[in-house]
């Protein structure tokens, strides 16, 4: 097998794709609350809330599950194995989503009518579940390369996917949907449908090109149920929990009586704040995707001290970068609402939430490196947990307190979730972290966005934010020497010492 790239080179290869990935959805999500308005992308929120539940039980963890055993059998020098792996890991996804797909069919007027609440998206749901089993196995064949280390591979044909998605779904919406959201809601499933059709057919060839070799037969249902179900129960009970989330939102703003248009509101919210919020963190998703396999090799190899050293570089990155974004997404958040979405209200909320992001990018390294570490059960618990949670304080909260309701569940769920996690994955790697770091840095970024705040170009106050940032991150020994040696060692493409 050819030698792999280090894992900085290949996240740093995949953190390009993601970005611009991101970059052109984020775009594509500006044009369709353009074009659609708050109230249509409310509702397109809603049908690809129902759309995603379908997905992620049909997908039923194989995703990780291809990767996670995958990696388990390079790790132990046994390449011949991985064609067993894939044969189960179809096999199993196509039962999981060729039942979800039949049940999303059948079930779609009802689903239209009584939980989205508006008959026109029912074909939209019937084109979804015609595509769910090609989703489902396109699912398998990507974790395969990214457990393999082929992520140029991935790179140029996650691109092609994306690029196919968005011209098909503009052409559509041009030549035919206009600003009819369930038409619209059309478009967008037939196009990523038809894209992540492409990722399989080319994946698949690339993979039977390989002309792998095939070694004796080896048990792989154990396993892969071992590692599939645990996951699939949180991400079915997650998803489920978010879709029914999702579908309340609005009816329960609707009992509120400051809020004129609860669609709008929701759809400000997740179609407009949220692209934001998450779009810098595709840089971490790259760095997260390879965790999972690389520790999955660790672990199976027993090298304790590269566990450890990837759990605490990891992590500090997370923290850091978080905070970085955190506060020019303050700072900039009705400069950017303003030009995007021409909505001030979309400004108002960002700045709220963008307190709230060196949480978020840490829990999605924390997660990854806990699944990584083979903690699907301890998921589980921790996702249904939080996700019941957040539904029961939105029942209550949002008819009174409207979407400051919304926030304050948001903050508490995904802060227990997040302790939880974190608090796993320090038990499992025995690393111990010292709590001055945070504090540290979160002091550091609220002096440097309030010194920031006091200029009023938007140019001025990113390079005082940094600058600021930097100087008293560095003041506070957050950054020291070592990190920069790390960073100036990656960068000239040294290796980096650490115990084996």
């Amino acid at each position: 097998m050819p030698k792999s790239l280090p894992i900085f080179y290949s996240a740093l290869l995949l953190t390009g794709v993601n970005l611009l990935l991101r970059l052109v959805g984020t775009t594509f999500q500006v044009y369709l609350s353009a074009a659609l308005g708050a109230a249509g992308v409310g509702l397109l929120q809603l049908t690809m809330s129902v759309g995603s539940l379908a997905m992620v039980a049909g997908m039923a963890g194989i995703r990780t599950a291809s990767m996670y055993l995958t990696a388990e059998e390079l790790g132990r020098k046994h390449p011949e194995n991985v064609t067993w792996v894939l044969s189960g890991c179809f096999l199993y996804s196509a039962l999981f989503s060729g039942g979800c797909a039949a049940a999303l069919y059948f079930l779609a007027p009802r689903i239209a009518e009584g939980w989205i609440g508006d008959i026109r998206t029912l074909p939209a749901l019937r084109l979804f579940a015609s595509f769910l089993p090609v989703t489902c196995l396109c699912g398998v064949m990507t974790g395969y390369f990214t457990a393999a280390n082929k992520i140029g591979t991935l790179a140029a044909v996650g691109m092609g996917e994306q690029l196919c998605s968005m011209a098909i779904t503009m052409l559509c919406l041009t030549l035919w949907a206009g600003q009819d959201p369930g038409k619209a809601c059309l478009c967008v499933v037939l196009g990523g449908n038809l894209g992540n059709a492409l990722t399989l057919s080319i994946l698949a060839a690339l993979r039977l090109r390989e002309r792998a070799g095939t070694g004796p037969k080896i048990p792989i249902a154990g396993r892969l149920c071992h590692a599939a179900l645990p996951l699939a129960l949180a991400d079915v009970v997650k998803s489920g929990i978010n879709t029914t989330e999702n579908l309340m939102v609005p009816r329960r703003l609707g009992l509120n009586a400051s809020i004129a248009d609860p669609l709008a509101a929701f759809g400000c919210l997740s179609g407009m704040v949220f692209p934001i919020l998450m779009f810098p963190a595709c840089i971490l998703f790259g760095l997260a995707e390879l965790l999972i396999p690389e520790l999955a090799r660790c672990a199976a190899g027993e090298r304790h001290g590269r566990i450890s050293y990837l759990t605490r570089r990891s992590l500090k990155v997370a923290m850091l970068y978080g905070i970085v974004f955190s506060g020019l997404m303050y700072l900039l958040a009705e400069t950017l609402c303003d030009k995007l979405y021409h909505n001030s209200q979309a400004g108002e909320t960002l700045q709220l939430y963008a307190w709230v992001v060196p949480m978020l990018y840490c829990d999605a390294i924390t997660d990854a490196m806990t699944k990584g570490l083979g903690q699907q059960q301890a998921c589980v618990r921790y996702n249904i947990t939080t996700s019941a949670l957040d539904v029961a304080f939105l029942y209550f909260l949002l008819p009174v307190y409207g979407m400051q309701g919304y926030f304050v569940s948001f903050l508490v769920t995904h802060l227990i979730n997040f302790i939880l996690s974190l608090r796993r994955l320090l038990q499992i790697t025995k690393v111990a972290l010292s709590p001055a770091v945070p504090l540290f840095s979160a002091a550091g970024m609220i002096c440097a966005v309030w010194g920031a705040s006091q200029f009023s170009s938007p140019a001025v106050r990113v390079a005082a934010y940094l600058g600021l940032l930097m100087s008293l991150l560095s003041l506070f020994q957050v950054i020291g020497k070592e990190d920069l040696r790390w960073l100036n060692g990656l960068i000239r493409a040294n290796k980096v010492e650490m115990k084996k």
